[in-house]
């Protein structure tokens, strides 16, 4: 069930169909639930934190993420002292009505206090660290946040001391040559069928692809919400689409 985000659903108007209003949530003892914070482009989840009637209504108000820290006693904005934003896309209510999953786009860094982007990273004892590993915020999808950081960083930076700031003041005409020539260069790999090789070239190609991305004022979080609008679709009806005339 969608929690109803409109200003409708506090003013005594009826919710849209199939979203429910916080009277539908079923509080615990303490006043709170829990809160399941997923990435709204990922998918995986970010953290699990606690939120009263009155956080979760800041939070359908703001659209950020608001919790109730049970340790001060208090309310909480998440990112209020480190900058890192949950902007919420949905909120869902589960089946009992006791937990809540919200859905955010992470901003800044990541979710959890330790730096990491994920607060689950920790493997138990007796289960697959692999599997423990892919919410570890040292994998590919927190490589490329950090990496568009220092992208954003390096345009102000001394083209005689940086690669990238280098790239910048040449033009947008000498970082394209660099993604052409690293798209060839990864090519060849694959066809040489060496796969160190490959990761190598294309790890050239990401990285000359994010220069080329950051010139325009872009970064892979636009990529992935592409690809996440283009999920279930067919390939042949994408491209379609996008086909010019005969």
């Amino acid at each position: 069930m969608d929690l109803d985000v409109s200003a409708n659903a506090r003013e005594g108007s009826p919710p849209p169909a199939g979203a429910c209003r916080l009277d539908s949530v079923r509080w615990n003892a303490d006043g709170l639930v829990p809160a399941i914070v997923q990435d709204a482009v990922r998918g995986d989840v970010l953290m699990l934190a606690w939120m009263s009637r009155e956080s979760l209504a800041l939070t359908l108000e703001e659209g950020r993420t608001v919790f109730w820290s049970r340790s001060r006693g208090t309310i909480w904005r998440k990112g209020e002292t480190s900058g890192n934003v949950q902007r919420v896309r949905g909120i869902r209510l589960d089946c009992d009505g006791d937990a809540l999953l919200v859905a955010v786009d992470q901003v800044g860094g990541g979710a959890c206090h330790t730096g990491r982007r994920s607060c689950f990273f920790q493997p138990v004892e007796g289960g697959d660290p692999r599997a423990a590993a892919e919410g570890d915020g040292r994998l590919p999808s927190g490589a490329l946040e950090s990496l568009a950081r220092r992208l954003e960083e390096r345009k102000s930076a001394d083209p005689g001391t940086s690669w990238t700031a280098r790239l910048y003041a040449r033009g947008l005409d000498a970082i394209l040559k660099k993604v052409g020539e690293e798209a060839t260069e990864t090519v060849l790999a694959a066809k040489d069928g060496e796969p160190s090789r490959v990761v190598a070239e294309t790890a050239d190609l990401w990285y000359h692809t994010m220069v080329m991305l950051a010139n325009f004022g872009l970064g892979p979080e636009d990529v992935l919400q592409e690809l996440d609008r283009r999920a279930g679709r067919s390939g042949l009806a994408e491209k379609a689409t996008r086909a010019g005339p005969d």
